[in-house]
């Protein structure tokens, strides 16, 4: 016999046991277990047989404040492929996505995945922290990629690019998602900010420092 089948019978023997004296407590005293288990194991018997009474390892709880996943996953992506420090992973998750966390929230969720600290001699990626200071709508538009990772319904791993652009002076905000990165994909996304933005653009700019100027000429 089985370890699961001796502890099935064992909580049989139990039931039966209250069942044949009809007393709970009587019971529980003489075999030694509590009553709350009793009752648990009772309505596990009720609902679903034997097969209730097996001993299952409990569920991890998800705790109702912790961080979304989707933000614990970009917050991630940020530290392993760039490099950053929480103040950076906090400043880009504002400009780019729009998401406000704070730095705590970003070293708690560095730390809980194991990536608090950078490995020794890794080489930082210079961040522009500073916003330009563009009054005028359309003379200064960032333009940046952000790699997305998914899970297909199969399990296998999904890729898409997300295009963003944002104006210094307005703060307007596009962003189109791309199934490759390639030069055809920032073309079309540039005539989406043409067609999109309610002003004339003067200048786009990306993280490679390359510029198109004067595109609604």
């Amino acid at each position: 016999m089985s370890k699961d089948q001796r502890e099935i019978a064992r909580k049989l023997r139990i039931l039966q046991h209250a069942d044949d004296t009809g007393h709970v407590a009587k019971t529980c005293r003489y075999f030694g277990v509590g009553r709350s288990s009793f009752y648990r194991w009772r309505e596990a018997y009720r609902k679903h047989g034997e097969a209730g009474l097996l001993n299952r390892p409990p569920i991890p709880k998800r705790h109702a404040n912790r961080t979304p996943l989707e933000i614990e996953e970009k917050i991630h992506h940020l530290r392993s492929k760039y490099h950053l420090g929480p103040r950076r992973i906090v400043w880009c998750l504002a400009r780019y996505n729009g998401i406000r966390v704070s730095d705590a929230t970003v070293s708690r969720t560095l730390r809980r995945n194991g990536v608090n600290r950078l490995p020794r001699g890794t080489r930082l990626r210079k961040v522009r922290t500073k916003r330009y200071n563009k009054q005028v709508p359309g003379h200064h538009i960032q333009m940046d990629v952000e790699f997305l990772t998914f899970r297909g319904k199969q399990g296998e791993k999904i890729r898409r690019f997300q295009f963003t652009a944002i104006d210094d002076a307005t703060r307007v905000r596009a962003l189109k998602i791309y199934e490759k990165h390639t030069q055809a994909s920032a073309i079309d996304f540039v005539d989406h900010i043409i067609e999109t933005f309610p002003f004339r653009i003067r200048e786009i700019r990306t993280d490679n420092a390359l510029y198109w100027e004067d595109l609604a000429a």
